[in-house]
């Protein structure tokens, strides 16, 4: 098996010796071999690369000097004499005729190089059955962009969006414009000229010169959204990004990762977020709708309907009555198992409203932990849920600003509480509740003493790191050094609404309107206060802040069952 990285590859030459080829692509769960002779900021995709041929898994592979990185990958993988056969092929960075002479020329000198390694002779006849026609995708679809996605990345995304997807990223999308009746009986110059000019003909990737033609991708009519993938230390695509958000006019999600699979938790949420947001997408789970139980309950003219945000700190719920309005609330903290604190928490709302279970008719779960609530009709993302129970507290609210457990999210609503777009940290814990507890359990101080205590400050205390253990540490040589305590709490308030400002001001000033605090660090006077400066702008906060997830899963749950009264 040949692996190879990109898409201008030869694949169809290796068909010719008789050989299969396969992407390699594969996401390791770390970095623990590579990074032994890799340099730390060395690409996520180039240490992937690497691990799987430490770990045996490519002996033979192609790659093409397409960045620095991947020449250094080269190197590095040649080092180790791991590789029976490795090549590096010259890719231009053009397409003109020039280019094409000298790409058919590198392509001639691989053909010779594995003709020698293997002893295999090159079948013309195999060769030209190897290539393929493609269809025009003439359907609704979402396009996956930007840099590579593993093969794991691609099927959560096809699992959870609700319509066709085609990947265009630099190893997919390839797509050779030649046919074999045309190259057939050329002689062999002429043969490899034409085959160089079809793999330089296709959808060119960002890297070459002339990248123009990539238009076509995102201002195809039938393009419904964009997930555009990015890697860390990876600039190309970073640039790309960075130019088309600004034209085109469908939804686009960028996902950043380090090419590993530990951050598929927080994709997957992102990733269903996005399929909420996008017109036209569907949901096909029959399962999800109104069973005739609860229809015959609905008739009655009483009945009620719920909604369950389980995070990472504690488990929400809210019970509305057939009205919409506010029958009960509960929050716990989340246990050992999102189904146990799901059902304890229900359980104490219901006691709370007094009613009976039974007279539940649908529940709709939101939070991490929301595909694991067997009790659920149905589940929609946080984000989604989030926007939906803040337009119900306040209809002039355009940005949510979430704190939760573990991670942050900005999202931009319009006038109906729909979102128009999010964005949220990465895998890391900074500046989330996770990061406050652990700052207050140093200063040993409770939550509640740490929200007050740092608006008594006095001296301006900088904390430079947003990382958590770094941030850590950093406090407790600040209290070795006798600075205030009152201080201290000041300088991880600034520090955290300096990254949560970055996120919803980049929202904010393309949606204006009223800003709106959610989630259990909306009870941090210290916070509220360091945020609103850092926005300028005023934030609401409602008494419902920390339950708006589930209220809003509460709400969905209320009109399903209140469009189906309406139908019928």
């Amino acid at each position: 098996m040949i692996h190879y990285v990109c898409k201008y590859t030869p694949v169809e030459l290796f068909k010719g010796f008789g050989e299969e080829c396969a992407v390699l692509e594969e996401m390791p769960e770390n970095f623990e071999m590579s990074d032994q002779i890799a340099h730390a900021n060395l690409c996520g995709f180039g240490k992937s690369v690497i691990q799987a041929v430490l770990e045996g898994k490519a002996d033979e592979l192609v790659m093409v000097n397409c960045c620095d990185s991947m020449r250094r990958v080269y190197d590095i993988v040649k080092s180790t004499g791991k590789c029976k056969f490795l090549y590096m092929l010259d890719l231009p960075h053009e397409d003109n005729e020039c280019e094409k002479v000298k790409f058919a020329r590198a392509i001639r000198r691989l053909k010779d190089a594995y003709a020698t390694y293997s002893g295999k002779d090159f079948n013309k006849e195999t060769f030209f059955h190897s290539f393929r026609k493609y269809e025009v995708q003439k359907k609704p679809y979402i396009g996956v962009m930007g840099v590579r996605v593993s093969g794991l990345m691609e099927q959560m995304i096809e699992e959870n969006i609700r319509m066709d997807v085609e990947n265009f990223t630099c190893t997919c999308g390839r797509k050779l414009a030649v046919v074999p009746e045309e190259i057939q009986n050329l002689d062999e110059d002429a043969l490899f000229l034409a085959y160089a000019d079809a793999l330089l003909g296709q959808m060119p990737c960002f890297r070459m010169n002339n990248s123009t033609k990539r238009r076509a991708l995102y201002l195809d009519p039938n393009l419904k959204g964009i997930i555009y993938h990015t890697i860390k230390f990876c600039d190309y695509y970073g640039f790309e990004y960075a130019s088309i958000k600004k034209e085109i006019k469908v939804p686009l999600l960028k996902i950043e990762t380090d090419f590993t699979s530990q951050s598929a938790g927080q994709l997957l949420t992102r990733i269903q977020a996005f399929s909420e947001t996008v017109e036209g997408s569907e949901d096909g789970n029959p399962g999800k709708e109104i069973s005739e139980e609860a229809r015959e309950k609905m008739k009655t003219g009483v009945y009620y309907t719920a909604g369950i945000d389980s995070g990472s700190t504690s488990t929400d719920v809210v019970i509305l009555d057939q009205d919409g309005k506010i029958k009960s609330t509960m929050i716990i903290p989340t246990g050992g198992g999102a189904m146990m604190s799901a059902e304890k928490s229900l359980d104490l709302a219901v006691e709370k409203a007094g009613i009976q279970k039974e007279e539940i008719v649908r529940i709709v779960t939101t939070g991490y932990g929301r595909a694991y609530i067997d009790s659920g009709d149905d589940s929609v993302t946080e984000i989604t849920c989030h926007a939906k129970g803040a337009h119900y507290l306040n209809p002039n609210v355009r940005t949510v600003i979430d704190i939760g457990g573990q991670d942050i999210k900005a999202i931009s609503i319009d006038e109906n509480g729909a979102v128009k777009n999010f964005l949220m940290n990465d895998k890391c814990a900074a500046g989330t509740g996770r990061f406050l507890e652990m700052m207050a359990r140093t200063l040993g101080l409770s939550l509640e003493e740490m929200s007050t205590k740092g608006l008594e400050w006095k001296e301006n205390v900088v904390i430079s790191s947003m990382c958590t253990v770094f941030a850590e540490s950093e406090v407790v040589s600040l209290v070795a050094q006798n600075k205030e305590v009152a201080d201290i709490i000041h300088g991880l308030n600034v520090s955290v609404a300096s990254k949560v400002g970055a996120l919803a001001a980049r929202l904010g000033k393309d949606n204006p309107g009223e800003y709106m605090m959610t989630g259990g660090v909306a009870k941090n006077q210290g916070i509220i206060q360091a945020l609103e400066e850092k926005l300028g702008a005023k934030l609401y906060i409602c008494d419902e802040a920390q339950l708006c997830g589930a209220l809003g899963a509460a709400l969905f749950a209320y009109e399903e069952c209140k469009n189906e009264a309406t139908a019928v």
